[in-house]
C-alpha cells in the first residue's frame, strides 16, 4: 500500500483480486458511509472488475453525493458495470434508505440502453430500469413495447413483456384506485 494510499482506497484496490476480492466488499460495506467516498473513486479505476464491484458497493451504501457518478457508469465500455450500474439505480431491496435517482435523468438513458445497447444482457437489465416509470411515463411504456415487440434477444423481449403495459409486473405494480368514501 502506497503511503499516501488509504486504507479504504487500499481496499478498493483489493476488489481487482479474485482472492481478495470478498474480503475487501465485505470490509467496504461494513465501514459504510466511511468508504463512500473511496468507492466513489473506484468508479474510475482502469480494471473494470474494480469499477463494477464499486457500482454494487454502491448498491447498498448509496448516498445522494454519489448519485450522478453512478448515473456517469451507465456509459462504462464495459457491459458488466452498465449492468451493475443499472441494478444499482433500479433495486430498491438493497439499500438502506430511501436515496432514489431523479426519473427525469435516468429514464431518458435507461430508454437509450434498452433500445440501443450492443450487450443483450445491458438491455434485459435496462428494462427493469425503464419499468420503474412505466406507470408514469408514457414514454417508458413505449420503450418497453418496442423492446418486446423488436428486441433481437428472446430474453429481452420476455423481460420488457412483463413491464409493459398487460405484462405480468405492471398488472402487479399497478397503482391501486383510490377508495371512494362511503
Amino acid at each position: 500500500m502506497p503511503a499516501t494510499e488509504t486504507r479504504e482506497e487500499a481496499l478498493v484496490h483489493a476488489l481487482g483480486s479474485e482472492p481478495r476480492r470478498p474480503a475487501a466488499f465485505r470490509e467496504l460495506l461494513r465501514l459504510g458511509s466511511d468508504a463512500v467516498p473511496a468507492i466513489r473513486r473506484g468508479l474510475a479505476h482502469p480494471q473494470d472488475l474494480v469499477r463494477e464491484q464499486c457500482c454494487k458497493l454502491l448498491d447498498h451504501l448509496l448516498v445522494t453525493e454519489a448519485l450522478g457518478d453512478l448515473i456517469a457508469m451507465l456509459d462504462d465500455p464495459s457491459p458488466r458495470v452498465r449492468v451493475a450500474a443499472i441494478h444499482a439505480l433500479a433495486c430498491d431491496r438493497c439499500k438502506s434508505d430511501s436515496c432514489r435517482p431523479d426519473q427525469a435523468v435516468v429514464l431518458p438513458r435507461g430508454i437509450r440502453l434498452l433500445s440501443q445497447d450492443p450487450d443483450a444482457h445491458v438491455r434485459n437489465f435496462a428494462a427493469e430500469l425503464v419499468g420503474l416509470s412505466v406507470h408514469t411515463h408514457e414514454e417508458a411504456a413505449d420503450a418497453l413495447v418496442r423492446a418486446r415487440d423488436n428486441d433481437p434477444s428472446p430474453a429481452v423481449r420476455k423481460k420488457a413483456g412483463w413491464y409493459a403495459p398487460g405484462g405480468s409486473i405492471h398488472r402487479r405494480t399497478a397503482p391501486r384506485p383510490a377508495r371512494r368514501p362511503r
